[in-house]
């Protein structure tokens, strides 16, 4: 919980910009082939019902499927930890048994006859799926990998509901139900689930059948009548409020917990117009025919964008108090992307990971960017940026489409996540817009309902745009790490020269690239782009007048780092007069960093006007009023932004920089904000008055309203202690 209330986590982070570095994981020799398709999947139908008191799945499965090309006479499906009871061939009204092994992972059945490609069979199976025996162990992505989840089964737990849910990604849909665990599978499902009368369900597709029982249970029929992948596959059962919202007539509909059913429009009302955006960007309407968004405890990674259904962990659950802090728009609209990109094309194989999560975080950034503008944009594509770089050394870090890993967990990285989403957009730039997305659309439209690779993308957009992107795809698909560019600068008569070296690792490769360099002069900004190709290179730019500010790589779309030595000037300069986000995030960086420069004062105090909240309140922070000079230009304006600022990080920065003061004066402010709406902002004043003014301490938790008391309790019990 205490994590809720750190408001600074982006100061932080810029402050070690360049600083952090990561050791990655040993690269595997074996090539990892895309799964060989032997029969595959065509229609899956479960009738499952739940076991509360050893957490079981009872399940009875009829699996239809047709060889792919060769005759086969065996069908192979994963199938963890179960009691397999019957295994038959569907005959008419007929069950007519199976030989069949099982080592308590792969089922190998032996079929009745040779069957050719197109010919379809069913296979019956009656079985018990016994996750919590399962002996599996997750990945930091996702920190569990058995399957099926019951949460407080025995309602022992108080204040925590009574669930079940799913998790397929990778490989665990096969740990409740048998079937080719693959995501080069795709199939169709009809899933019927007994439950208790009083809860809800949600599964894939549409509700096509509801059915009371005689001993106060319910049977629900869910039905998806398009192919999907297996790791797709989703159930949950609970206590849920359902709000129901629409877009075009499709149903979008919310699962809550009853106590933030209020709330649902605020956590989620963005998501029609998120479906509207997509579908008009990329030339492809929404694919499914409903979408549905469940909140879940106990989750064991962040979302999953199950079709037609995600699951989100309950940290996206909030009240609209809470929500005054912070929101999970951004994972919102990411899994919303992956109906797209994941679940109409999805992935060949997990090397190609990338397809489907680089493309859903680069949704999350054009989201950001249509929604709250361009700055907006450049935030996200500049915190994914940062992102990716911790995890990176001297430039180095593995391909985006990788053949070679040590396990297929390993995949869900920055670089897959982080690093492909900002390929993509340095891609969109260099196409153009309407060319990126058509090809998008052709990508989508020719691939639908089938997977992807990036060798389909790359052909996808040669057609669209009659050029060859292979280069491209070869350098940042095929290729690991980023360049580094470190730039000196030398001012000749009427020109200025540049040169730029790749500095990165020698194992990493010499990058091809356009670079984009503004020269600002009295006379204006004049763009050069240049052709990077080697090591070494040396540009000469003819000017009107004398060189006031270089801007290098001016829209801030290059995957990698940039060196060049700035004076305090620059700094100042590029915060005034190229404003980009990272050129504001840098130059607030550096005048933090050296507060006692009178230049740094400068921009610090710029930067309490800055039109991003957490850039400003950064720049409170990076403000020293022990300086008499400092306090004097700044002092009225972050009492004012204490006072009036409808941005809580902001209220909360500045009266934590107040009561550093130690003034009389404020003494008020900060103990008058225990009575704020903000978690954020009572945390902050909490804090202080600790700091400032501890004999007021108790005085004050006790002015804290109920709500936020209980909200804010461990914070509370640690303040209290001594």
């Amino acid at each position: 919980m205490f994590k809720k209330v750190i408001y600074l986590s982006l100061s932080i982070s810029i402050l070690q910009i360049g600083i952090s570095e990561a050791q990655q994981l040993p690269i595997d020799q074996q090539y990892r082939a895309t799964p060989t398709k032997i029969n595959n999947l065509v229609h899956t139908k479960l009738d499952v019902r739940f076991d509360y008191t050893n957490q079981f799945l009872n399940g009875k499965e009829w699996i239809t499927l047709q060889p792919h090309f060769y005759p086969t006479d065996s069908l192979r499906l994963d199938a963890k930890g179960m009691d397999i009871k019957q295994v038959s061939l569907v005959n008419g009204q007929q069950l007519v048994p199976l030989k069949y092994s099982y080592d308590n992972n792969s089922l190998l059945i032996k079929l009745d006859r040779n069957y050719v490609a197109k010919e379809q069979y069913t296979v019956y199976l009656d079985y018990t799926a016994k996750p919590n025996l399962l002996k599996v162990q997750g990945s930091a992505a996702i920190n569990d990998a058995k399957g099926l989840y019951f949460i407080n089964p025995d309602e022992r737990a108080p204040n925590k509901p009574r669930q079940i849910w799913t998790q397929g990604e990778t490989e665990a849909s096969s740990a409740w139900f048998p079937t080719i665990d693959r995501p080069n599978q795709k199939t169709t499902a009809e899933i019927s689930m007994t439950v208790l009368d009083n809860y809800v369900s949600l599964s894939n597709g549409v509700l096509s059948k509801q059915q009371k029982n005689n001993d106060g249970t319910r049977t629900d029929t869910w039905t998806m009548d398009l192919p999907h992948a297996p790791y797709l596959f989703m159930m949950a059962v609970g206590d849920f409020k359902i709000y129901q919202d629409k877009y075009n007539n499709i149903p979008v509909d919310y699962y809550l917990e009853p106590k933030y059913a209020p709330y649902a429009k605020d956590i989620f009302g963005k998501t029609p117009a998120m479906m509207d955006f997509y579908s008009k960007t990329l030339g492809v309407p929404y694919p499914w025919n409903k979408y549905a968004q469940i909140v879940c405890r106990d989750y064991v990674s962040g979302a999953m964008e199950n079709t037609s259904a995600t699951l989100h962990g309950e940290h996206v659950q909030k009240t609209k108090r809470e929500l005054l802090d912070d929101n999970q728009e951004g994972t919102i609209a990411h899994e919303l992307f992956h109906q797209w990109f994941g679940d109409l094309v999805t992935a060949e194989s997990w090397s190609n990971l990338t397809m489907n999560e680089s493309f859903a975080t680069f949704g999350e950034v054009i989201w950001r960017e249509h929604d709250g503008g361009k700055d907006r944009g450049d935030k996200s594509r500049f915190e994914k940026l940062q992102s990716y770089l911790k995890s990176t050394k001297n430039g180095k870090s593995p391909t985006l489409a990788r053949y070679y890993y040590h396990d297929k967990e390993d995949m869900f990285d920055n670089i897959s996540y982080a690093k492909g989403s900002l390929i993509l957009y340095a891609l969109k730039e260099q196409m153009g817009d309407e060319a990126f997305y058509q090809s998008l659309k052709k990508y989508l439209t020719d691939n639908s309902f089938k997977t992807g690779e990036p060798q389909q993308l790359r052909l996808a957009m040669e057609e669209v745009t009659g050029k060859d992107w292979a280069p491209y795809f070869n350098q940042w698909y095929y290729q690991g790490g980023h360049p580094i560019l470190k730039i000196t600068t030398r001012n000749g008569e009427n020109s200025v020269i540049l040169n730029v070296a790749q500095i990165q690792d020698s194992t990493v490769q010499t990058f091809q690239l356009p670079l984009a360099v503004d020269i600002y002069t009295k006379n204006g900004k004049i763009r050069q782009t240049f052709q990077l190709n080697r090591r070494n290179a040396q540009f000469m730019i003819p000017l009107p007048a004398a060189v006031e500010f270089i801007d290098i790589d001016p829209e801030k779309t290059l995957v990698g780092q940039i060196q060049i030595d700035k004076s305090d000037a620059d700094y100042l300069y590029q915060y005034e007069h190229a404003p980009s986000f990272a050129n504001r995030v840098g130059a607030i960086a550096y005048a933090s960093k050296n507060p006692t420069n009178t230049i740094s004062q400068q921009i610090l105090t710029k930067a309490l006007a800055d039109t991003d909240a957490d850039l400003a309140a950064t720049a409170i922070q990076g403000l020293d009023l022990s300086n008499p000079a400092v306090r004097k230009s700044a002092e009225k304006t972050i009492l004012a932004l204490a006072e009036k600022s409808e941005a809580s990080v902001i209220r909360a920065s500045a009266i934590q920089k107040l009561a550093q003061t130690k003034d009389k004066k404020y003494k008020s402010l900060i103990l008058n904000a225990v009575t704020d709406k903000s978690y954020m902002v009572i945390a902050s004043s909490i804090m202080a008055i600790k700091s400032a003014y501890p004999d007021q301490l108790q005085q004050s938790l006790n002015r804290i309203d109920p709500d936020a008391t209980e909200y804010l309790k461990a914070l509370i019990t640690e303040l209290s202690k001594s």
